[in-house]
């Protein structure tokens, strides 16, 4: 049976975007933002991540750097009895010094759908119950094209905007 599901975009939505933020000692949560995974794990919804990772591809760290940063954030939701089901990460960019992630247009770099997409065959999401967070137009834009809602995360309390979209999407 396919699962619902809470697509979160990472810097600048879960995180403070510092500008190609990847060292754990740089993790600011947004404000809201650990309640909120720990609002998606409460509700039987999955918890998952879908970021662009352009800095992988400029050589500014590797994606040895981008798993750390993620198991930091894992370890301090774990302290709230919440965690993330998933993360998808999309090195590639069209500009990228490192010749293995430069693509001109790669599907999985929002606003491509690709990182949504394949969340969602990899984890059996119900697009129906789906929805994804960003702070960016790219984010809308990947989960139009991936046939989910997409919200737009303007700051302020990321916990109550998932509440709203929870409350939605279980209706």
């Amino acid at each position: 049976m396919a699962r619902p599901a809470i697509l979160f975009d990472r810097d600048g939505t879960l995180n403070v975007d510092h500008g190609y933020t990847f060292r754990p000692s740089d993790l600011v949560w947004t404000p809201g933002a650990r309640e909120a995974v720990k609002r998606v794990n409460d509700a039987g919804f999955l918890a998952v991540v879908v970021t662009n990772q352009s800095g992988v591809a400029r050589g500014l760290y590797g994606e040895a750097e981008v798993q750390a940063f993620h198991a930091a954030m894992n370890a301090e939701l774990a302290s709230l009895g919440a965690h993330l089901d998933a993360l998808y990460a999309c090195p590639f960019h069209a500009d990228a010094v490192v010749e293995a992630y430069r693509h001109a247009d790669h599907p999985d770099r929002k606003p491509n759908p690709g990182l949504l997409l394949r969340a969602m065959a990899e984890l059996d999401l119900d697009p129906r119950r789906t929805a994804m967070i960003g702070d960016q137009p790219s984010d809308l834009a990947a989960a139009a094209a991936a046939g989910v809602r997409g919200a737009l995360y303007r700051g302020g309390d990321l916990a109550r905007l998932v509440s709203d979209l929870l409350a939605d999407l279980a209706g």
